[in-house]
């Protein structure tokens, strides 16, 4: 636990007695209340990053959530938390208190070990006689242990202007292990105000932002506040343990190690940068190994499932060379066969191969999070083929080298966000031309893109302008995974619309994946 001696400490005992000489005298139950504003957990709270034997539960003081500081006194406060067996709360298995400090904007990560595999448990944080609601999270099988089935859910991409997150309330009531968010989990623009199209046709416009486009703390820790206040966004923290990762959006659109689109400086993004990453960590449910030093954090991480599953988590964007081209939608410029630039810089480059080549699990889940399959994305006949340059269809050699990686294993599976679509497709070597290696799986958007569809006739175009391409479909949701040790399904679940509340859920299609062979059967 950190320790600062020469700093002002409220301590629970501090709570009672009062938060300052004023309060002297008051009953205590009213004197432990006026250290708040207001309700001091609006954010919610959260479990992440579970082991066979523990997680990260998370919450963050904030009794004013647009204010810089969240309306909190600049000194650590004490906040209890409890962990228990039982959803009646009868049995305690752990108990503690963790110090909330003004550094880390009042946020508090609790790392619990020692727990028992493979089960549920229930948690909730109390300061004075303030509580939170009671959480559900649950530690993972023993690495190792035979497995028969895990299911566990995809989600991410949640624009707050663009709609409702109600795929997120439904997701909330599926019965999963955890839930993998592969990143812009806030966009960081400001207001939009007017909603329209790209082709500058009206969109209905739901809500806003609050505040400017995000450049300080101040500005990311009010934009995660909005976000973390939305009902069906807690929901889903509520049901189950998330690992976390980031994209682009979480500290501007398009960046890539110390570049950005929108500053020529590299020591100018590196200072919005720093403040962006240390606005997810004290907004994410992550383990102090992720603690932001120095700009920068560690965020690829290895995580086993029994002798069933092993995820490899990703980091796509801070080892990343800058895009080809324009980093746009574009034809192919001479950059993309570039041998030189890179997506995971060679220590995580390595760092994969050598969990890849363990050979201990059914199964190897690589989650990431911009698209690897080199698709073709024009829509109707055009002299060029057009690729996004700002995912792996921008990096020729970084692609081929991954994938010779994968050549001969027979049980890869991809998942990607980022394109606020469903894609489902074989990864093939040579520019997706060659021998099939592993299979690709593209999570939707929870909200970004809104109900806009794109039209049909432009999907059957992509489709048969991309033979190793199965299955595409555009609405917001999720996807849920169901492994087993032969067969990987995969469903797409979708969402009828989300400018309105009470969109209605259903799955699109389901996607299997056979043990030992890099195919798709979509149903």
């Amino acid at each position: 636990m950190l320790e600062a001696q020469s700093m002002t400490m409220i301590s629970r005992r501090d709570l009672l007695i009062g938060a300052g000489a004023g309060l002297i005298g008051a009953p205590a139950i009213l004197r432990a209340q006026q250290l708040f504003t207001a309700f001091p957990f609006r954010l919610g709270i959260a479990s992440g990053d579970p082991s066979h034997d523990g997680f990260v539960i998370w919450t963050r003081l904030c009794p004013d959530p647009f204010d810089e500081h969240g309306g909190m006194p600049t000194a650590p406060v004490d906040v209890d938390w409890v962990v228990y067996e039982d959803e009646a709360m009868r049995r305690v298995a752990q108990k503690g208190v963790e110090r909330a400090w003004p550094e880390l904007g009042h946020s508090i990560h609790v790392e619990i070990s020692g727990l028992q595999p493979d089960r549920p448990y229930w948690y909730r944080f109390m300061v004075g006689r303030e509580k939170t609601v009671l959480g559900r999270t649950r530690t993972m099988p023993l690495p190792g242990k035979p497995l028969a089935h895990i299911r566990f859910g995809v989600a991410g991409c949640q624009h707050y202007e663009d709609g409702y997150f109600t795929a997120f309330d439904h997701l909330s009531r599926e019965d999963v292990a955890f839930v993998w968010h592969y990143g812009d989990y806030i966009y960081e623009d400001r207001a939009r105000q007017v909603n329209y199209g790209r082709d500058g046709s009206p969109r209905v416009h739901v809500r806003d932002h609050v505040g400017t486009d995000c450049y300080t703390i101040g500005d990311y820790r009010r934009r995660y506040a909005q976000y973390k206040m939305d009902p069906d966004l807690q929901s889903a923290h509520l049901a189950a343990p998330w690992f976390t990762t980031f994209d682009d959006h979480e500290v501007v659109d398009n960046w890539t190690a110390t570049t950005s689109p929108y500053q020529s400086r590299p020591e100018l993004a590196a200072i919005r940068r720093a403040a962006a990453m240390q606005a997810y960590y004290e907004h994410m449910p992550l383990r102090r190994s992720s603690m932001p030093t120095g700009g920068s954090m560690q965020l690829y991480r290895r995580a086993q499932f029994g002798d069933l599953l092993k995820a490899h988590f990703l980091d796509t964007r801070q080892y990343r060379s800058a895009q080809p081209c324009t980093g746009s939608f574009e034809p192919i410029c001479a950059g993309v066969a570039d041998p030189r630039p890179t997506v995971l810089g060679d220590a995580q480059e390595a760092w994969l191969r050598e969990g890849l080549s363990a050979k201990d699990s059914h199964w190897n889940l690589i989650a990431q999070q911009v698209m690897m399959m080199p698709l073709d994305r024009r829509t109707g006949a055009g002299p060029a083929e057009l690729r996004n340059m700002d995912s792996w269809g921008g990096y020729d050699a970084a692609r081929e080298r991954l994938l010779g990686s994968l050549d001969g294993l027979g049980n890869i599976v991809v998942m990607t966000g980022d394109e606020h679509q469903n894609f489902a497709g074989e990864l093939r070597r040579d520019a997706g031309r060659g021998k099939a290696v592993a299979v690709e799986l593209v999570t939707t958007s929870i909200s970004s893109g809104g109900n806009q569809w794109i039209k049909p006739e432009a999907a059957r175009y992509i489709k048969a302008a991309n033979p190793f391409l199965r299955y595409s479909s555009d609405r917001r949701g999720y996807v849920l995974c169901d492994v087993t040790p032969t067969r990987w399904q995969a469903s797409f679940r979708g969402v009828d619309q989300i400018t309105a509340r009470g969109g209605a859920i259903s799955t699109l299609a389901t996607a299997t994946i056979e043990h030992g062979r890099p195919a798709l059967r979509i149903s």
